[in-house]
């Protein structure tokens, strides 16, 4: 990581610096004045920093014309998609490069933006920086395990080769983070710049709090960890602090038609919407449950007569399949596509980072794992009745987008009454069941969520295909990316030192960090 970052206060925009750096959004309603001259200030700094890490977290950090594919990313790897293109595929086939720590540099604004406020809204800005630097390090540490982040971002200081800190300490760094935003913004009041909640502090306080839900569950492992106290700050979130209510609350990106703010896979400018296919893991297990976001998910295959509202309309492909045969089923016409809503609305769906379905079953995981009390069946169908609903809200009522095929508040009664729905079994079948509904919520949402909670728990299940896989060993699935060769560059014997007391020196795939052990 390049420590000399310097705090940006050149050519301030709306947004600031997102069309240089490869995320050319606009979302211009937020912060713009023609009448009053361009100065920064804390509500510019909070868009920059709301914007780009919603934005970089869906999307990577590609250029414009490569944003749609930067999209499908994750999903390739979380076994969402298949991806019919030859070139640029090995998340699809497990293959972690480096990742990089470029983006960590959009945190150096944070003290600038709580310098900048006023004293009526300091707590509100301190709050959502907290929240936004606890997401951020939370999801590079995922990644790699040991993380510059007591002495990060502090390139204006005398800290130019910042050290490492074990991803314990990380991970408690980001929890006291979490704790103090829940704090800061009580009663904080809004505050300006807000492209998600409009400057609604009580829902930021609510996303800190399903934020640390979500790394407390990570954490589960680490029970009897005296520093972390993962039970009993997972008990007093529930039953002290504010959570989400509804879908409402989403942590998510709402988009327009307006240029600049349409979904990132949106068919104008796209070159690549042609290239992804529904997987056998989703359609699969779609059908095994009789759940109708399958028509609204697919696209029923072209070698086909049945109707569109046909279960045997759709079929996926098995994403270890070598990319060859892959590609004669899609030739063949033998593979769904993503459903066309994906591409021919330029609103699509919001795309989210939290959710309220997510949080219900981060809950019901813990009900079951005897972390929290409460009923593990109640938080779980909340959870997909949430999903169902989010899919249904944000598809037009159009044959061409639901395949006659309707998701109602009947059918979603009627589902959730299914021995094969319902959350019955040893504990584990009921983790397993928790598991694969989350996954199926998340299609095409919340980032990287699925390969890290596969890595968690196993589920759902994968199939490792050695002619295929790009891991080494092509047996196994990777659990890690290694470290920015930037890191090697310019901060030599801190990254050397932290690998060494990981992982013994090796910087490879397979090394399993902390948090999996």
């Amino acid at each position: 990581m390049k420590t000399r970052t310097k705090y940006i206060a050149g050519c301030l925009s709306a947004v600031l610096m997102l069309a240089a750096t490869g995320c050319d959004d606009k979302f211009s309603d937020y912060n713009t004045n023609p009448n009053e001259s361009t100065k920064v200030t804390s509500s510019m700094l909070a868009t920059q920093l709301i914007l780009k890490t919603n934005l970089i977290a869906t999307r990577g950090d590609y250029k414009t014309q490569d944003i749609p594919k930067g999209f499908m990313k994750d999903d390739m790897l979380g076994k969402y998609i298949i991806w019919s293109e030859s070139n640029d595929i090995d998340l699809l086939y497990n293959k972690l490069d480096r990742t990089t720590f470029s983006d960590m540099s959009i945190l150096t604004n944070v003290d600038k933006m709580v310098s900048f406020a006023t004293d009526k809204k300091v707590n509100a800005y301190k709050g959502l920086g907290h929240i936004l630097r606890a997401y951020k390090f939370f999801t590079l540490s995922m990644r790699v395990g040991d993380l510059p982040y007591s002495q990060a971002m502090q390139g204006e200081s005398d800290v130019k080769y910042p050290v490492y800190d074990s991803q314990e300490a990380v991970m408690e760094g980001i929890l006291n983070e979490l704790d103090e935003a829940n704090e800061l913004l009580k009663d904080a009041g809004s505050f300006d710049g807000d492209p998600i909640y409009k400057g609604n502090s009580e829902q930021w306080r609510k996303a800190a709090n399903v934020l640390e839900l979500k790394v407390l569950i990570n954490l589960y492992k680490k029970m009897d960890n005296t520093n972390l106290k993962v039970k009993e700050r997972m008990q007093q979130i529930v039953s002290n602090r504010p959570l989400f209510e509804s879908n409402d609350d989403n942590w998510q990106l709402v988009h327009s038609d307006k240029s600049g703010q349409k979904y990132p896979f949106y068919k104008e400018g796209n070159n690549y919407k042609n290239f992804p296919f529904v997987s056998s893991i989703v359609i699969d297990s779609l059908k095994a449950y009789k759940d109708r976001r399958l028509f609204y998910y697919a696209k029923p295959i072209s070698n086909t007569t049945l109707d569109v509202d046909n279960w045997d309309a759709y079929k996926g492909v098995e994403p270890s399949m070598i990319h060859t045969d892959i590609q004669k089923e899609v030739q063949v016409g033998n593979a769904s596509a993503i459903n066309d809503r994906y591409i021919n609305i330029p609103e699509g769906e919001p795309t989210y980072l939290l959710s309220y379905s997510e949080m219900n079953f981060i809950l019901a995981e813990a009900a079951v794992r005897g972390i929290i009390q409460g009923d593990a069946q109640d938080y779980y169908q909340k959870g997909i009745r949430a999903a169902m609903k989010f899919t249904a809200d944000n598809t037009p009522n159009d044959e061409a987008y639901n395949h006659k095929m309707l998701i109602t508040d009947a059918y979603i009664n009627e589902y959730l009454t299914q021995p094969k729905v319902s959350l019955t079994g040893s504990n584990e079948q009921k983790i397993e069941k928790i598991i694969v509904q989350k996954y199926l919520s998340t299609f095409l949402e919340a980032p990287y969520n699925a390969f890290f909670e596969y890595r968690r728990t196993g589920y759902p299940k994968f199939i490792i295909n050695p002619k295929s896989n790009r891991n080494d060993p092509t047996s196994k699935m990777p659990l890690r990316w290694m470290y920015p060769q930037n890191e090697y560059d310019y901060n030599s014997d801190n990254v050397k030192a932290a690998v060494q007391s990981q992982f013994s020196g090796v910087d490879d795939n397979n090394q399993t960090m902390w948090i999996l052990k």
